[in-house]
């Protein structure tokens, strides 16, 4: 009868094991042409910008990029503006995304139709309205003068406050979806129950909404960040060439200089930095999560 169980066992685990396999093997095959796109199209250009930012086994490139004090300037520039950007969407976003997920359907329909507005609107578009808004004879100027707020014309346009005020309209809508995700899945008996023990709207806010989504601020804040570091329609437009982020200067290096080598060491220094950033907010939330499997990553 032992000999029987275990032959029944074995016979269980290798039919167990054989279905693993499949199921494996069944998810490669069904995800192998996303592969094969990414792979072309993200994968390959990034491998022959860093083979031309070192060719000919040298790399004087990006020696280049760290001994001119410029460039760093431009690097720590794009890195404040970034975070100054991911900081606002994040103040913005939180209460928006909170009212979203609590408020009752038919406005929760049309809030989102508000958050989601910005995509049907091309991004240069945005950004010339918002020229139109911060000129010297724009909106904003216009309506200070004519009710005596000021006696001359604000400079708001050409400044990091049109640049950061821009890219904060365009990314806010990539704050709000991944925190109202994360406020869905709260247990609305959570807060109730935190209520009803006498915990205030702060306390519950500590205790509660924010331990529960973590996960999405830090989802927001990634997704945020990373792409604003590569922003360059926005800051090239209103900031009118005075405040220059790393985007451009690679477009620069390309369209003017034809210095392919150059761009392409600067382009792996902001991927570098790209992978350095979700790194650590990764190994953050692991550590605030899970303090041990933090640890032992």
């Amino acid at each position: 009868m032992t000999a029987m169980a275990c032959a029944a066992t074995d016979g269980r685990s290798t039919r167990v094991a054989a279905a693993a396999r499949r199921a494996a093997f069944g998810a490669f095959f069904m995800t192998a042409p996303g592969l094969v796109f990414l792979g072309l199209l993200f994968a390959m250009p990034l491998a022959r910008l860093f083979g031309l930012s070192v060719e000919g086994g040298t790399m004087e490139w990006y020696e280049k990029v760290f001994a001119d004090d410029l460039y760093v300037t431009i690097f720590i520039r794009t890195a404040e503006i970034a975070a100054l950007v991911t900081v606002a969407c994040l103040l913005v976003g939180y209460p928006i995304a909170f009212l979203l997920a609590t408020t009752t359907p038919l406005w929760r329909a049309v809030g989102f139709a508000l958050v989601m507005l910005p995509f049907w609107t091309s991004v240069l578009v945005r950004t010339y309205a918002w020229m139109i808004i911060l000129g010297r004879n724009g909106i904003v100027n216009r309506f200070l003068l004519d009710y005596g707020f000021i006696d001359g014309p604000l400079v708001l346009l050409n400044t990091r406050f049109a640049v950061v005020l821009g890219m904060v309209h365009v990314m806010l809508p990539f704050m709000i979806l991944p925190l109202y995700s994360a406020l869905v899945r709260i247990d609305p008996d959570l807060p109730r129950a935190a209520r009803g023990l006498g915990a205030s709207r702060v306390r519950i806010f500590q205790r509660v909404h924010l331990p529960l989504t973590l996960h999405g601020i830090v989802a927001g804040v990634t997704l945020v960040f990373v792409v604003s570091l590569g922003f360059y329609i926005t800051p090239a437009l209103l900031g009118g060439g005075k405040v220059t982020m790393i985007a451009m200067v690679i477009e620069q290096q390309v369209r003017q200089f034809l210095a392919w080598n150059f761009a392409g060491a600067l382009s792996v220094v902001l991927l570098a930095v790209t992978i350095a950033v979700f790194w650590v907010l990764h190994q953050w939330v692991a550590r605030r999560v899970d303090p041990a499997a933090g640890e032992g990553r």
